[in-house]
């Protein structure tokens, strides 16, 4: 027997599927260990090592929130002293950055401290043209003297970012050579880890790289040892920003591209359901312990970005520009809102009820865990009737209501001692601020929701879908059938993933077309080979060539596939610029700016096995768990509880009810009609 193992470390739980080679998956959730999240991950495994061989586990993938965590100031997480290495009179380019204001009317506004101090921002004597000539030869002098004051401080994290290195990188890789002689220091370039113009995302870029990089390779390190000491010997793979998959030791070292590993991989597993189902808009919403994250996958694709601010702020779910670290490595396009589980209620200065974005974590967790004392959202919901008043997770966690109750009645003491009332506030609020995110990866992108089909996951998610969907107009919920570890069962549907690209900065004309065609050769080159690297066979690997284009003298470009003629790609820009942006300048000259190749590397996807369904039915009477008190918004009523696991495709309920399964709890509202499709879906309708 063959298992593949998924491991999604969260705020409050971690979860692992463990699925075989003929389908079928079982699932394991521990507490999680947010100062040590190796600690959860191993204990994940342990767990699931007491059912499955060691020798039977073919592979290991896992999503982690390390480099982020990091980025943000964690404790026992110290980023560590870098260097950073530039061109002659450049050195200021970190700090001196955009003219973005994180906050426009503050006029005591500081931005990121930058990652390398200004004393170990050292300077080198070379110059290039931006085509890449050298104007100033390297000198090997001032290269000695850098190499010098790294070994004297005791830096062992470098980052090179020498002036149109996206061009030509020789001077970077001399560097590079120079620093042999310190085999302890780890040296990252920018001709490596991020070949674009725009000196200063790309110097800005590799400094994370290169601040991430003891950090991350460490945690992986003890990833592997602690899974070989477990008698473990299958292949490690990461989870990448982009959604994408890479084995341990490619990962290792672009550790830059993991920032936003931990939220990509359910939005990959949403855009694999869809397919399967057909349905190719779909919004996720995917509500765990600490926050709750939306993206947008358009016509089975997940929308991706080419860039982001690493360890920045967030206003309602938007990123505030000028607020973090520019990293240009692509990223899953997700909408982030604290909001989740354990998201704290409280009262401010005025006597108003607010939710979040403190949260509970998992320790000491929601007050009905039995630790805690202050009301989250998950204690709402338990005082509500929505979620189990007795215990979670198939009947292994006790709930203790009568804390959440206690709790909850702190907060509604001043507002006038209706804990119930106060209950669906909590959540009428934290449901409001989760509506905002799904308009920002719908209406704010240029789609409509209403043409979309919402997909919850997460331990929460489904207890909170029907009322989002509401807000935003979406019709049709989708509630996986593992929901509560769809996260870590995505890390299983996610292909391997390589991306080059390369600077080709001038006017899109025939001369540029044929330029940009030799480069896409090499960079398909390089990234076959680095799927050759990773054992992806070769008659599983697929090549996508893309370039971005901008109108001439725009600060900011799209993305689009290159077609095979110049005028098919600049009406394919047109088209995107006006879908994006509401118009196109048909009559403006265009520019190529980068080329990009995307090669996957396909893996074998977890089975989706329909049955028929010949017609809908009531659920059977073993599905009916209880009738329980639930409030469905303007009073307590009794509403079914049905166990997920009797529900039989082609069951059909109308709401208000609740669905119970190991791992998650879902809420259908009145107004919206369950029914278990051919995959074991509940698909949620509104109606009319």
């Amino acid at each position: 027997m063959s298992v593949r193992v998924g491991i999604d470390v969260g705020g409050t739980f971690t979860d692992l599927v463990a699925l075989d080679d003929i389908g079928r998956l079982t699932r394991y959730k521990v507490a999680s260990t947010p100062r040590a999240p190796d600690e959860g991950f191993l204990a994940a495994l342990r767990a699931s090592l007491a059912d499955i061989a060691p020798r039977d586990i073919a592979l290991v993938a896992h999503a982690s929130t390390i480099a982020t965590n990091a980025l943000l100031g964690q404790v026992h997480l110290d980023v560590p002293r870098v260097a950073f290495i530039t061109t002659e009179g450049f050195r200021d380019v970190l700090e001196i950055g955009r003219q973005n204001r994180s906050a426009i009317y503050d006029l005591f506004v500081e931005r990121p401290r930058p990652l390398a101090r200004r004393e170990d921002r050292l300077v080198v004597r070379e110059r290039r043209a931006h085509d890449g000539s050298v104007l100033v030869a390297l000198d090997a002098a001032s290269v000695a003297a850098a190499v010098d004051a790294v070994r004297e401080r005791g830096i062992r994290a470098v980052a090179v970012g020498l002036l149109h290195a996206d061009v030509d990188g020789a001077h970077e890789r001399a560097i590079r050579d120079a620093f042999s002689v310190l085999p302890d220091v780890d040296v990252s370039l920018s001709s490596e880890i991020d070949p674009q113009y725009r000196e200063y995302e790309r110097f800005s870029t590799t400094v994370v790289n290169a601040a991430l990089g003891p950090i991350v390779r460490t945690y992986l390190d003890r990833l592997a040892r602690g899974v070989r000491a477990q008698g473990v010997r299958a292949p490690l793979f990461m989870m990448r920003s982009d959604g994408g998959m890479a084995a341990l030791e490619n990962a290792s070292r672009r550790p830059a591209s993991l920032i936003e590993s931990g939220p990509a991989s359910g939005v990959i597993a949403a855009a694999y359901v869809g397919r399967a189902l057909g349905i190719g808009n779909i919004l996720s919403f995917d509500m765990g312990g600490t926050t709750a994250k939306a993206g947008a996958i358009f016509a089975g694709v997940p929308e991706v970005s080419a860039s982001f601010e690493a360890a920045g702020a967030t206003h309602s779910g938007r990123s505030v520009r000028g607020s973090g670290y520019p990293v240009r490595f692509p990223f899953i396009d997700l909408a982030e809102v604290s909001a989740g589980g354990g998201t704290l209620a409280w009262l401010d200065a005025a006597g108003v009820l607010r939710v979040g974005p403190l949260s509970a974590g998992a320790d000491p967790g929601p007050a009905c865990y039995g630790h805690g004392a202050r009301p989250t959202v998950t204690d709402a919901d338990v005082v509500l009737g929505r979620s189990n008043p007795r215990a979670l997770l198939g009947g292994s966690f006790p709930i203790d209501a009568a804390r959440a109750r206690s709790a909850i009645g702190a907060v509604a003491a001043p507002l006038g001692g209706d804990v119930e009332r106060t209950a669906a506030g909590i959540v009428s609020l934290v449901d409001a601020e989760m509506a905002k995110v799904l308009r920002i990866v719908s209406l704010e992108r240029g789609h409509d929701p209403r043409d979309f089909t919402l997909l919850a996951f997460g331990g929460a998610g489904p207890l909170h879908a029907c009322s989002v969907a509401a807000d935003i107009g979406v019709a049709r919920i989708i509630v996986p059938p593992h929901p509560g570890v769809f996260s870590a069962y995505g890390l299983l549907a996610a292909d391997v993933r390589s991306v080059a690209v390369r600077s080709v900065v001038g006017p899109a004309d025939a001369a540029a077309w044929s330029r940009v065609a030799a480069v896409l050769d090499g960079l398909t080159s390089q990234t076959d080979a680095e799927l050759a690297s990773q054992a992806v066979p070769r008659n599983a690997r697929s090549f996508t060539r893309q370039i971005d284009l901008r109108y001439a003298g725009q600060s900011t470009e799209l993305p689009v596939v290159r077609t095979a003629s110049l005028e098919s790609a600049v009406a394919a820009f047109h088209a995107r610029h006006e879908q994006r942006y509401g118009f196109a300048a048909r009559d403006e000259p265009v520019e190529i700016v980068t080329a990009r190749v995307i090669a996957l590397g396909a893996t074998a996807k977890p089975p989706l096995n329909a049955v028929t369904v010949s017609a809908q039915r009531e659920p059977a009477a073993e599905a009916l768990i209880e009738q329980r008190d639930v409030f469905d918004g303007e009073a307590f009523r009794a509403m079914p509880v049905y166990a997920r696991a009797a529900l039989r495709s082609g069951d059909v309920f109308d709401g208000p009810g609740v669905v119970e399964q190991y791992d998650a709890t879902s809420y259908v509202g009145r107004g919206w009609h369950a029914a278990v499709d051919a995959l074991q879906n509940l698909v949620l309708d509104a109606t009319p």
